[in-house]
């Protein structure tokens, strides 16, 4: 067998698993994974909405537009159209949000997601003067270096127009 078709039905296998893979290990990781994905599945769904909501008034206009010249009465009202989009937005969400759950419990996945866990516990994290110091150095150094290219960019500006190079307004 193919190793891609061994691949697919793995993930296929994995997505229906009700078990959660090393359970204890990799915790705070795959659940901020999780949480992360969760957000961009709830946010594609909250988009979906209104863009499904307008796409239907639209629709229901020009249906009920059409009906009032064609004297024919539709069953279609925007309550139904309401009720369908909330559902199948609902569903998309329900869908992604397992979707989710079980890709940070995917081995391969989740062994990385416990390494990414495991090294982050090793590194030493500054203080908050030793951060606040940084920060200061990092925006001094920026500021001087802006101020520095702003005094070359004038130096060559009157340079250049002094030549005849530029036109009068630089």
């Amino acid at each position: 067998m193919p190793r891609d078709a061994t691949q697919t039905s793995s993930l296929w296998r994995e997505l229906f698993r009700p078990a959660v893979y090393k359970r204890a290990q990799g915790r705070i990781c795959r659940q901020a994974t999780a949480g992360v994905l969760m957000i961009v599945v709830a946010l594609g769904a909250y988009s979906l909405h209104f863009f499904l909501t307008r796409r239907m008034v639209a629709i229901i206009e020009g249906v009920i537009w059409l009906v009032t010249l064609g004297n024919v009465r539709t069953n279609v009202s925007a309550e139904t159209a309401l009720a369908v989009n909330y559902a199948v937005c609902s569903l998309l969400f329900a869908l992604g949000v397992w979707i989710a759950y079980r890709l940070v419990n995917l081995p391969r996945f989740a062994d990385f997601l416990i390494a990414v866990e495991a090294e982050m516990s090793k590194v030493s994290w500054p203080t908050r003067l030793e951060l606040t110091r940084a920060s200061i150095v990092v925006l001094i150094t920026m500021f001087g270096i802006a101020a520095v290219i702003y005094l070359f960019d004038l130096v060559w500006q009157w340079l250049l127009s002094s030549l005849g190079v530029l036109g009068p307004g630089g």
